[in-house]
């Protein structure tokens, strides 16, 4: 005789962002705290989705306290205070992010190919994997991401083979799938991360905190 299981309603989330973003982040720790949270009531289909801060980010990157000042209009006493108050969040998060300024704003295109190739060919839960262990390598080792070698490291510690992940950075395997995944949200409208679209309902733009993403989920789970 069969027997009824009661199957927890599924919440589809496309978490738009960069690696070289310090809010993103953020912002993903406080999903995963929101998501723990509902872990007995929802199951949730997470998508990291690819975009560049910088797309024109020349390869070799460019000093980082060069490109904020420029970015921003702020002078490097500004731009550090203001690096202090994201590392604060971050660690509230969960991530710890290295106590000194990362050296340099990276070309990231790179971290996208990879990213896409795990969450075609491996599955959600090794695209997740891979892009904490990319935010961990730039932002708690403070580690060059172009570097393949430094690449390669992320890959291993996310549990992917690097032999493969070699090949594809060795190539232009999903140059163009990455293109058009960044061209498809640039085009509804996305043009700062991170963004989080929750069931193709609700779009929560910048580090929003646990609470935000919980109130998301409640108004979700009460129309199923």
């Amino acid at each position: 005789m069969n027997t009824l299981v009661d199957m927890k309603p599924l919440i589809k989330i496309d978490f738009v962002s960069d690696v070289a973003c310090p809010w993103c982040a953020v912002g993903l720790g406080n999903l995963d705290k929101a998501m723990l949270e509902f872990k007995n009531t929802a199951d949730f289909e997470v998508h990291f989705r690819a975009f560049e801060l910088n797309p024109n980010m020349p390869i070799g990157g460019q000093d980082t306290i060069e490109h904020l000042t420029q970015k921003y209009q702020m002078d490097e006493t500004q731009i550090k205070a203001n690096q202090n108050r994201i590392r604060d969040k971050a660690l509230e998060a969960g991530f710890q992010f290295h106590p000194e300024l990362r050296k340099k704003v990276s070309n990231t295109f790179n971290c996208h190919r990879l990213l896409y190739w795990a969450g075609k060919a491996l599955g959600l839960d090794k695209q997740a994997s891979l892009k904490k262990e990319l935010l961990n390598t730039y932002f708690c080792l403070d580690q060059d991401l172009e570097d393949i070698t430094n690449l390669l490291d992320a890959v291993k510690r996310a549990g992917i083979d690097t032999e493969e992940a070699k090949k594809i950075l060795h190539s232009n395997s999903y140059e163009k799938d990455v293109r058009q995944e960044e061209t498809q949200f640039t085009d509804m409208g996305i043009h700062a991360v991170p963004s989080i679209i929750i069931n193709n309902q609700f779009l929560l733009q910048g580090a929003q905190p646990a609470e935000q993403f919980a109130h998301a989920f409640e108004k979700i789970l009460k129309t199923n």
